[in-house]
Formats: C-alpha cells, sequence, structure tokens
C-alpha cells in the first residue's frame, strides 16, 4: 500500500488576515502586497509556488482592482521582477533553471572571486530583462519595488575588502543596541514603480525612496542581490543618492514591514519559513524573529518543516551548496533539480486550498 504522502504546505496568519480568511477566504482581488525575501537557493522551493500565483491565480481578479505592490530583496526582487513579464509563469521557470545551472568562468573546484560572480549574475539578469525593462514599467497591475542598501560612512563605500569588513563590523554592532541604529551605517534604498507609492510606511528605518526608471532597473536588480564580500556593490545608480549599494536583504531579509498600516486589503507572502527575519544582521538574535503587530494583516504560505526533512539533505537548497559540493557542481545540480520538482506539491496544496473558501490559518 502506498503511503500517504505529508503534507507540504502550511498557512500562517497574522490577527486580522486569519479573521478574514475564517469568514471567506481569499481572493485575488483581496490582494495588495506581495514580498519577496532574500535567501539565495532557498527562494527556489517558492517556484512553482510563485507561476501558479502570478501566472494563473492572481490574474484572476476583476478588471479596475486594485495595483499590486511587488516588493522584493535579492532573489526575491529577481522573483517579483520576473512577475512582471508579460509571460511570468515561464519568465519564473526561467528563473529557476537560470539560477540552478549558473556557472563561472574558472576552473573546476575553484572558488569564483566577487568580481566574476558580479559579472556572471549581470548576464543572467540581462538575458532574462534586457529590452523588456519598459514592459515590465507599463504591466497594468503590478507594481515592482526592489529593496537596496546603501552604505552610509567612509568605510561602507564599497572599496577594499578591509573598509567593508570593518564597516560591517560597527554595522553589525550598531544592529545589537537597535535595529533603527543600523540606520547609521546603511540606509534602505527602495526603488520604486512611480506609478504608485507603497501602501505602507517605510519609517521604521532610515529609508529613502527613488523612481524605478528603465534606466536603473538592471542596476537597481543587480544592486539588491549584491551580498557583500560574494559580489561588488554597485556604485551610483542613475536617479539615486550616489553611493555603494548592496544586497537588500541586509537591511531588510524578509522584509518584515510596517505592512499592517495599509488602509486595506491584505498582504500574500509566499515565504521559505514560518518566521520573518528583520535584517540579515538579525539572524543569530531570535529575539528579533518573533511575529510583531506589523504583520496584522499578513497571510504566509510556507513549507512545512517535516515536509522541508524529504529534501535531499533533510533541508532546503542554501548558498553554503556552492562550497559543498564545490568539487561536484553535478551533484548540487541535482539536489536542486529534486528540491525543485518536489516543490510542486506547494502550488498544487494552494491552488486546492484557494478553491476551498474558509481557510483555517495558524498565528504567525
Amino acid at each position: 500500500m502506498a503511503s500517504t504522502p505529508i503534507p507540504a504546505l502550511a498557512v500562517y496568519a497574522g490577527p486580522r488576515a486569519r479573521r478574514q480568511l475564517r469568514e471567506r477566504g481569499l481572493r485575488p482581488a483581496d490582494v495588495r502586497v506581495v514580498p519577496a525575501a532574500a535567501g539565495g537557493p532557498k527562494g527556489l522551493i517558492l517556484n512553482p509556488l510563485d507561476r501558479f500565483l502570478f501566472g494563473h491565480w492572481l490574474p484572476q481578479a476583476p478588471a479596475g482592482t486594485a495595483p499590486v505592490h511587488l516588493i522584493g530583496a535579492s532573489i526575491g526582487a529577481w522573483r517579483m521582477a520576473c512577475a512582471t513579464l508579460p509571460d511570468a509563469d515561464t519568465a519564473l521557470a526561467d528563473l529557476a533553471q537560470a539560477y540552478i545551472h549558473q556557472r563561472f568562468d574558472v576552473p573546476d573546484g575553484q572558488m569564483p572571486d566577487a568580481a566574476e560572480v558580479s559579472r556572471a549574475f549581470r548576464a543572467m539578469l540581462d538575458a532574462q530583462f534586457a529590452g523588456h525593462q519598459d514592459q515590465m514599467l507599463a504591466q497594468p497591475r503590478w507594481r515592482l519595488h526592489i529593496v537596496t542598501s546603501r552604505g552610509r560612512g567612509p568605510l561602507l563605500r564599497g572599496h577594499g575588502r578591509t573598509a567593508t569588513a570593518l564597516g560591517y563590523a560597527a554595522a553589525y554592532a550598531s544592529n545589537l543596541l537597535s535595529r533603527r541604529a543600523l540606520g547609521g551605517w546603511l540606509q534602505r534604498v527602495v526603488f520604486s514603480d512611480p506609478r504608485t507609492p507603497l501602501p505602507f510606511a517605510l519609517d521604521d528605518l532610515a529609508s529613502q525612496s527613488v523612481a524605478l526608471r528603465s534606466g536603473n532597473l538592471a542596476a537597481a536588480l543587480q544592486a539588491s542581490g549584491s551580498i557583500p564580500f560574494v559580489l561588488q556593490a554597485v556604485h551610483n545608480i542613475a536617479g539615486a543618492p550616489a553611493g555603494a549599494y548592496w544586497d537588500g536583504g541586509i537591511t531588510d531579509y524578509h522584509l518584515h514591514l510596517r505592512y499592517a498600516s495599509m488602509s486595506d486589503g491584505l498582504v500574500l507572502y509566499p515565504h521559505f519559513q514560518r518566521a520573518v527575519v528583520p535584517g540579515w544582521l538579525d539572524k543569530a538574535l531570535r529575539q528579533r524573529h518573533r511575529a510583531s503587530a506589523a504583520l496584522d494583516n499578513v497571510v504566509l504560505l510556507a513549507p512545512r518543516p517535516e515536509w522541508v526533512a524529504q529534501l535531499p539533505g533533510a533541508k532546503l537548497p542554501d548558498r553554503q551548496d556552492f562550497t559543498a559540493w564545490l568539487h561536484d557542481p553535478a551533484e548540487r545540480v541535482r539536489r536542486w533539480q529534486i528540491a525543485l520538482s518536489a516543490s510542486q506539491q506547494l502550488a498544487d496544496e494552494a491552488q486546492s486550498l484557494l478553491l476551498r473558501g474558509p481557510i483555517d490559518a495558524l498565528p504567525l
């Protein structure tokens, strides 16, 4: 007798969102914001779910429905940018394969330096988005917002590993005191579709909004994924304050933003875990992993831990796999493809769930 598959999808929600889900479930027209976290290869596990949501479910909203704001950092920004292309389903599928099969121009068994990783990343972005920027920014329903982290002060200008290391050490120490103190070293800069502003406040951290244009979209995407020491900073982006721009996940790892300040609608958050960690420097600070009142109107879809335990290595794909399989990249590719194929179950269960009507969600 065949064993029953372990359920893959869990639904978590803030109090306001849980009340609505219990009353009438979730409809495409309810969604006002979709956040997308940093986290590198972990984002692969959400690929079939993204393809279902953006390629099939969210477009079912009636004509005239309010725009949906797509806000992402790092791989999350790449995912959300793909959603704005004319064929989101295909674009997101292409993203997964490009990410899994990425190659670097170095001898086998050697780690690439930051310049080579930056070159390869820009080539992947150009292959997917070059020539489509105007279409992306004219998409009638989606509004794209790309999160970056701008270095402040002489140490975080992006010139020299020693200065950068000292700058991030100081940022880490400041962040231990308070998250707001992090703003003395790093400014959140969001490149935003100028047609419609974000429907919630960005006053929890030193922040600035810059108009997202066809001329700065590629640079903003590259900056949003520029992990310090792994990639090079992106400098002096058109239309933005001068400076070095780094991975948006440093300030906003999982985009724990003030969504509850929205006047209406819900936040639909496909995520790879239950916790919404504010910044990358908060990863070790467990007290900052708890839900807050800011997530009152959030519906979070995430894989169940017991389902994740069935994946290769009993974990999600992660950045350490590049090192673990440095001398056998084919094995890394094989494991990531298995995880990607298995994650179709998340999309299938989401489709069934959203057709059922009322939904019982767990507290965030």
